[in-house]
């Protein structure tokens, strides 16, 4: 096999890491389109512009924290309550960039930060079940690929949530709040269905959080910190490593 051979072949293998990351990251597009929209049109309802959804849609890319953020805004919560809240709720974060890249550990460190920064709970899962890509020729553009796909999805569809929010009638943009709650009881169900701790940590910051505003008359904001901060503590005596 001559130079300009191998090279041709080197070339189509890039080419198909791209479009096979890029069909395992379509169905991350499809899901999630409807709830980039939702959160688009509720953080516009929050008093966000156009310019900034998109730019935390750009810089964060985390759909649950971008969805209570967006909730503490709307409620007038301090920046701090915010970030502290936002920093434990993609604490897990931590946790998926060194399993991930335990996995990509052949990969150069330009590599294992970029691809880090692109990793949520789906891109993470799906990644998980093509572990094997890491050790094929070009399969960091797999990874990229399948990222990107999930990335864009995310982004545009906080644009064009942003740019209808003033369309809708504000009934109906107010109703697509439920979409937080949607996404929530999507992630939590399946994973109590395996677990039932999962549940009772869960049942337990919520009522928590209850507790707080009601009883305690504590601001909204301090509260979903502490019955966060209170969840996390919680798992550590409740869940044994093999569960998580």
């Amino acid at each position: 096999m001559g130079h300009t051979e191998a090279q041709s072949i080197n070339s189509q293998s890039r080419k198909q890491a791209i479009k096979n990351g890029a069909v395992a990251g379509f169905p991350i597009f499809l899901g999630y389109m409807p709830i980039s929209i939702a959160y688009g049109v509720l953080a516009q309802r929050s008093g966000l512009t156009i310019f900034e959804t998109t730019m935390m849609s750009l810089l964060v890319f985390a759909g649950a924290a971008q969805f209570m953020a967006t909730n503490m805004i709307a409620q007038g919560a301090a920046a701090i309550q915010i970030v502290i809240a936002t920093f434990v709720l993609n604490f897990r974060h931590f946790v998926m960039s060194m399993s991930f890249i335990n996995r990509i550990r052949s990969f150069t460190m330009r590599w294992k930060f970029g691809l880090s920064l692109g990793l949520t709970d789906e891109t993470f899962a799906v990644s998980s079940l093509h572990g094997e890509e890491a050790k094929k020729n070009y399969g960091r553009y797999f990874y990229l690929s399948l990222i990107l796909v999930a990335y864009f999805s995310w982004v545009f569809g906080s644009f064009i949530g942003a740019i209808i929010g003033d369309t809708l009638p504000r009934a109906l943009s107010e109703s697509m709040g439920i979409a937080l709650y949607a996404m929530f009881i999507g992630l939590l169900v399946p994973s109590v269905k395996k677990q039932w701790r999962l549940g009772l940590i869960a049942g337990s910051s919520m009522l928590l959080n209850v507790l707080l505003v009601e009883w305690v008359q504590l601001e909204q904001g301090w509260s979903i910190v502490l019955a966060t901060v209170f969840g996390s503590l919680l798992g550590i005596p409740l869940l044994k490593e093999e569960d998580v």
